[in-house]
């Protein structure tokens, strides 16, 4: 099997579990995918928005059902959580639609909201409207520049090994920088 055959087989379900872990740059990774040909556009939009939404779901439910939850405590002693709390007062709706477009606000939020007593259906259909908006934004952000190094490159494009090695580098990076951004916490 050839990495393009695994990259369409695969390449959406790994974009969807990197939107709901990592975030932006995967998802504007997975958008310049989608310019190579890898995979559809919708497709990356799809997997990214239902990724986020499906991660900050869980996140929201931690933060409901688990309140004296070590991870629930953790996340109560950060910074940005009294600010989301503060937020979330102010403009509950507004917030619930614009945390994930605010860096530093987008792993903390889904858990301070969900320790509030906001009704569970209307965060539901919040959150999916966001993520559905957050999913077409980036992956369409990837796609542009796609286009864009195309044609400040012209015919020197990376093959696709070249380009899957680049991302998985990122990936790598990005998660060996909040593995160990975690682990000087802990």
């Amino acid at each position: 099997m050839t990495i393009e055959a695994i990259v369409a087989r695969y390449g959406l379900a790994a974009l969807f579990l990197g939107a709901g872990l990592e975030g932006e740059t995967v998802v504007v990774a997975g958008g310049l995918l989608a310019h190579r040909g890898l995979f559809p556009l919708a497709g990356a939009m799809a997997a990214a928005a239902l990724g986020s939404f499906a991660a900050d779901q869980l996140w929201f439910f931690v933060g409901r059902r688990f309140h004296d939850h070590r991870i629930v405590r953790r996340a109560r002693e950060k910074p940005a959580f009294e600010k989301a709390i503060g937020f979330f007062e102010r403009h509950p709706v507004g917030f619930i639609f614009t945390f994930r477009f605010i860096y530093g606000f987008r792993t903390v939020s889904p858990i301070a909201i969900g320790t509030t007593n906001i009704a569970a259906r209307l965060f539901v259909a919040v959150n999916l409207v966001s993520a559905i908006l957050w999913g077409i934004v980036f992956s369409s952000l990837g796609y542009l520049f796609g286009r864009g190094v195309e044609r400040f490159m012209g015919r020197l494009r990376p093959d696709t090994h070249t380009l899957l090695a680049i991302l998985a580098g990122v990936i790598v990076a990005t998660g060996l920088f909040f593995g160990v951004r975690y682990w000087r916490k802990a």
